[in-house]
């Protein structure tokens, strides 16, 4: 039976909803697979239908399920019952999961999805990488969609700190996109969770699929953490269909400047929960999981001069000029003091010559 699907899930032109269709009417894959007179289901032009009597004609089920096995692609089709319950009940699931890793090694009734700006800035990206940390060692899932931006941020620190992550793309696995990420996308298939899509191998990552690929994400999550969204974006998009799921909604509050963080207040102003912590996410999401003590990082004996470069530091970025004004330091000693705290990990350089505490 499994072969019916993936060979209707391997024509382009069809999508997930018109297969489900098929199946809701005729109750089984294989018939709706093999049908030759669509006429009797409502609604459904006589254009579509013989566009999909011709499409299918040309596919070979056996042909299609042996090039996906070849290419080491495990699935999972809508009626396998170790399909995720979470996507089974959202509006439209995929009619296949296709997934490289370990899927069932993530805890799926823990999910969380992040999402945000690709051209995220330092303070989002440090700002979710904090709050995610802060998860360390638990078994939360953090589902994100392997771009650039917020979504790296998110899979990364997330490995880091020992969670497990699942990465929704909008292609087949024939492609890897973005290109940046190929390290990323092996580290999270080798143990460490699972890169999952609801694409045939060979399909491209088409501009339309991506956000087809955020309905995904949200709906094999329990709640979505939106980092940064302009209003006009599809982290944004994502929000709305997370609202759509009746799944939880939470936000991390921005620089007010940012036209990135418009679409954050709105949401906030619509409802959304505001988080700043690791237990507001636990909180909103009604979870009851022991977050660790940790002491992350422990601050080296520092110089009185030091010790004043690091508090100039304590609340935001300086540059060297306002680091010099702060502490009334030459530019010479200023500059070594700056060098040697580098070097001790205590700070580092960021756009330019700008200083951040880490």
């Amino acid at each position: 039976m499994d072969k019916y699907w993936i060979a209707l899930s391997s024509i382009e032109e069809l999508s997930s909803s018109f297969i489900q269709r098929l199946y809701n009417y005729f109750g089984n894959i294989e018939k709706a697979y093999n049908a030759n007179d669509l006429s009797c289901i409502d609604g459904l032009s006589i254009k579509k239908s013989e566009k999909f009597l011709r499409l299918r004609d040309k596919t070979d089920p056996d042909k299609t399920i042996q090039e996906l096995l070849k290419r080491g692609v495990k699935y999972l089709t809508f009626e396998d019952e170790n399909y995720p319950y979470m996507l089974k009940n959202i509006n439209n699931p995929p009619s296949v999961l296709y997934y490289k890793g370990d899927l069932f090694d993530c805890n799926l009734d823990r999910t969380l999805a992040v999402v945000g700006s690709r051209r995220a800035t330092s303070y989002a990206k440090d700002a979710l990488a904090k709050i995610i940390s802060e998860l360390n060692g638990t078994d939360i899932c953090i589902v994100s969609g392997l771009a650039s931006g917020i979504d790296t941020t998110a899979h990364v620190t997330a490995l880091d700190n020992n969670l497990k992550t699942i990465g929704v793309i909008a292609s087949g696995f024939d492609y890897t996109y973005p290109a940046s990420n190929k390290e990323l996308y092996k580290r999270i298939e080798d143990g460490n969770g699972a890169v999952v899509s609801e694409y045939y191998p060979t399909f491209e990552p088409l501009k339309f699929r991506f956000p087809q690929r955020n309905r995904i994400v949200s709906g094999l999550s329990y709640g979505t953490l939106v980092a940064e969204a302009s209003l006009k974006s599809g982290a944004l998009i994502t929000a709305n269909l997370t609202l759509e799921q009746g799944r939880e909604l939470m936000c991390i509050p921005g620089l007010i400047t940012n036209p990135n963080t418009e679409g954050i207040y709105k949401l906030l102003k619509n409802g959304a929960a505001l988080v700043t912590c690791a237990d507001d996410v636990l909180e909103t999401l009604d979870w009851e999981v022991k977050l660790e003590q940790q002491n992350l990082f422990n601050l080296p004996e520092l110089s009185e001069n030091e010790q004043r470069i690091y508090e100039a530091l304590k609340i935001e970025d300086k540059c060297v000029d306002e680091l010099q004004a702060f502490t009334r330091l030459s530019i010479d000693d200023l500059l070594t003091y700056l060098t040697t705290m580098e070097l001790k990990g205590i700070i580092k350089q960021v756009d330019g010559d700008r200083y951040r505490k880490i």
